[in-house]
Formats: structure tokens, C-alpha cells, sequence
């Protein structure tokens, strides 16, 4: 296989150029003159409201026709200038990338237009595009049962009683505890009300959440906390916790009321009828909380300090929430349409290199199924491979990939570890020793 190191520059290198050139012919400048001629109108507006004098105020609108002109004539300009360089950037792309055919014996995805339109409809319902969906789904036919995928109005935010404590759902029986089950029914996913009702749900939440307001996604976690629960997360202590710093800010920071359950009295409240139920599980943790309370006057000099250092908190902890929201649902926290796509489009400009390297040397691809050489992509897109240790007899984790050695066995990290002396091993399976800094991590 050639090296693709040795194939053609890539295209896209010249076309740096002109999206700079496009980047500062930005709207800025139109913007700036629209500004000041709402600034003039604002201004002549004022003055006429004040005088009286019909003659003066013909004056100053006369006055005013000249400036309002010229700023307008400006908006003109700025607006060609921008249309110039987006047209100049659009005859550098055809220029740059002109249509091309990859040449194809057969097209891989033919035979599963019903699984792509499924992934295209469901990433609309994921990004909460419900009407887009529904139209979606409408023009190619999609039977959608008795149901629409139209939004609904998410459920109504929870309170915190007078005691300080959340008033949570805990009825068992409670609508919400069925959708998980209904929706990993993958044939019922597109004509599912609750499937969309949850997701109209969760952006909710996270609308809350960029607000910094904590408590929906709290009640949330706390009505699904069995399921949270048996997949190892720690998603509403999280939120807990976060709630009792927020709370311990006080008002001048959290602009929540001032009253007793604010401040460092609020957060005292809360955690005596929150925090309590994790002491067994998060103790260390609860301990740290509490014991801040002794430092409350000056917690930016204690050892408690970085605790309370919450910059990116709220960003954080919407990160999880989705991606448990999701992982209820069965579904990955990331539209799997929009990975596809991306390490497409990453892997493309590779593929063209490699065909057009191989149509002037007159060879073929022979792979069948997959690509012929390897595309490099971001750890986000890498996903931890199900591989079972020969030697170990157990399944890998992140912390325990499986290591290739350099005879073309693959084991554990840990039973490579474990059967080295040194630097150097013997492989388990065959005669031919090696270096562990020979051996790499791979991905299935």
C-alpha cells in the first residue's frame, strides 16, 4: 500500500487565504453604520419631542437628510464589500474542489435508505427540530401511526418547599418511568409521543441549566434515580452538590431571594435535607461541604478553595445530564448521524488523494468493506473496543486496552504488564520476545 504521505498537496491549502479575506469582510462595519443612523433617528426624535418650534424642527429634519444619506450610501457599501469576498470565496472553492466522482463499483449505502432516513429523522428529533422531523418523515413516507411529531410544552419546573428541600416526584407509577422501555423499541422510535416528549424534556432541563437554575434537572435525576443508579452514576449527587455551592454563594452572586434559605444558612438547610442521603456513598465529599461552612466569611483564602471554584460548572454538569438523559434512552449522547458524518468529511480529502494517486498509477482497490488504509481521527471518535484477553480471560476496559505486541498477538495492558520483566517480555503465545515500548494501543 503507498504511502499516503507521497500523494498530491491537499486542495483545501490555498483556500486559507480567502476565507481570511472573507473573515474581515465580516457584517461588522454595516452593523456599526446601521448603529449610528439609529443613533441619529434616536436623537432628532428626542429633539422634536422637546421643541415646539415646527420651523426649527423642519430645520433640523432637512438637517438631518444629508448624514442619514451618507450613513446609508456607507451600509451600501459594506454590504457590497461582504457580497465581494463571499463571491470571490465561492469561485475559490469550485476552483479549489470541482465535482468529482470517487469511482464506486456499487453504492455501499443502496440497500439502506430506510436506516439512513431513520438516523436522519431521529437526529432532528434529538436537536428538537419535532416539526422539521414531522415533515421530515411526512415527504418520505414514513408511516407515523396515530401520532405527530409535533413539540409539546415540557413539563412544569419543580419548586423547593419552605424547609428548603426539593419537592420531588417519587410515584413510581409516574408516566415518565415507561419512556426508557418504549423508546429502545427500535421499531416504534419515529411514531413515539413519549420518545419526543422526553427530548422536549431534556432541552428544557438544559435551558434551565444554562440559566443556572438546578433544581428540574435535580427532580429529574431524583425520579430516575433506580436507573441512574444500576449505571454506576453519580449525575444527581453532582447536581446536589453543585446546588449546595450555588446556595452558599449567597445572593450577591447566585441572584436568588435573600432570605434564610440563601447563603451560607440556605446551603446549611439544604444540605440537611438533601446531602444526607448520600453520606454513605459520597462521605469524604459531604464531609469537605459541610466543613466549608467554618470558613464561610473568607472561603476564597481556605483549603476549601478550589471546591467552590464553579466557573465551568454548569457547562460540565449539562454535559452529563445529557449524557445520562441519552444513556436511559439507549441512545449515545451524540447523534451518531453527526459523527458519521464528521469523520466523513474528515476521512474524504484522504480518499480522494488515495484514488486519484491510484488512477495515475493504474492499480486497483482491492479492499472489500473498508478502506484501504487507515484514517486518523479524534480520540472523541475512537470508541473502546469489546475485546477479551486471551490471558487474563477478561473483557477490556479504558484503563485495560488491548495492547498489540509487536509478533501480531493482542492482549490486555495489564497482562502485558504483568508478564514483563523489565522492559522486555516473551509473548504468551509464541516464541518471539519484545520491548513494551514496541507495543501500541489499538481500536477495533
Amino acid at each position: 500500500m503507498p504511502d499516503t504521505d507521497d500523494l498530491p498537496a491537499s486542495p483545501f491549502a490555498p483556500l486559507r487565504a480567502d476565507v481570511s479575506r472573507m473573515r474581515r469582510s465580516g457584517l461588522r462595519h454595516a452593523i456599526n453604520d446601521v448603529d449610528k443612523v439609529i443613533d441619529l433617528l434616536t436623537a432628532a426624535r428626542e429633539q422634536v419631542a422637546q421643541d415646539g418650534d415646527l420651523n426649527r424642527i423642519a430645520m433640523n429634519m432637512m438637517a438631518l437628510q444629508s448624514p442619514v444619506k451618507a450613513r446609508c450610501e456607507a451600509i451600501t457599501d459594506d454590504l457590497k464589500t461582504v457580497t465581494k469576498a463571499q463571491r470571490a470565496f465561492g469561485k475559490a472553492l469550485d476552483k479549489a474542489m470541482p465535482e468529482r466522482n470517487i469511482p464506486m463499483e456499487a453504492d455501499a449505502m443502496a440497500d439502506y435508505s430506510r436506516l439512513i432516513n431513520r438516523a436522519i429523522a431521529m437526529h432532528l428529533l434529538r436537536e428538537g427540530q419535532f416539526s422539521v422531523a414531522s415533515t421530515f418523515l411526512r415527504e418520505i413516507g414514513e408511516p407515523q401511526g396515530s401520532t405527530t411529531l409535533q413539540a409539546r410544552s415540557p413539563p412544569p419546573a419543580s419548586h423547593v418547599d419552605s424547609d428548603g428541600d426539593d419537592d420531588m416526584q417519587t410515584d413510581d407509577d409516574a408516566p415518565n418511568q415507561d419512556w426508557a422501555a418504549e423508546a429502545q423499541r427500535e421499531d416504534h422510535l419515529l411514531q413515539s409521543d413519549a420518545l419526543q416528549a422526553c427530548f422536549a424534556e431534556m432541552y428544557a432541563i438544559l435551558s434551565d441549566l444554562k440559566n443556572r437554575r438546578l433544581l428540574p434537572a435535580i427532580n429529574w435525576a431524583r425520579r430516575h434515580g433506580k436507573g441512574l443508579e444500576a449505571k454506576g452514576s453519580n449525575l444527581e449527587f453532582q447536581l446536589c452538590k453543585l446546588q449546595y455551592i450555588w446556595l452558599f454563594k449567597g445572593p450577591a452572586i447566585n441572584g436568588l431571594p435573600d432570605d434564610h434559605l440563601n447563603g451560607p444558612r440556605g446551603a446549611s438547610i439544604y444540605a440537611r435535607n438533601s446531602l444526607v442521603r448520600f453520606q454513605s456513598r459520597y462521605a469524604h465529599e459531604v464531609q469537605q461541604l459541610c466543613c466549608a461552612m467554618v470558613y464561610a466569611p473568607n472561603i476564597a483564602t481556605s483549603p476549601y478553595r478550589q471546591l467552590f471554584e464553579i466557573d465551568s460548572a454548569f457547562e460540565d454538569v449539562a454535559l452529563s445530564f445529557t449524557r445520562e438523559f441519552c444513556s436511559l434512552l439507549g441512545l449515545s449522547a451524540e447523534s451518531p448521524l453527526y459523527v458519521a458524518v464528521t469523520a466523513g468529511a474528515i476521512a474524504l480529502p484522504r480518499l480522494i488523494k488515495y484514488t486519484t494517486y491510484m488512477k495515475e498509477k493504474k492499480t486497483e482497490w482491492t479492499t472489500e468493506n473498508e478502506l484501504a488504509f487507515e484514517t486518523p481521527l479524534p480520540g472523541s471518535m475512537i470508541y473502546h473496543p469489546i475485546f477479551v484477553c486471551p490471558v487474563s480471560k477478561e473483557q477490556t476496559t479504558e484503563g485495560n486496552p488491548p495492547m498489540l505486541i509487536p509478533c501480531g498477538h493482542v492482549i490486555s495492558k495489564e497482562s502485558l504488564q504483568n508478564i514483563a520483566k523489565g522492559s522486555r517480555f516473551k509473548c504468551p503465545y509464541c516464541p518471539e520476545e519484545g520491548l513494551i515500548k514496541d507495543a501500541r494501543k489499538i481500536s477495533f
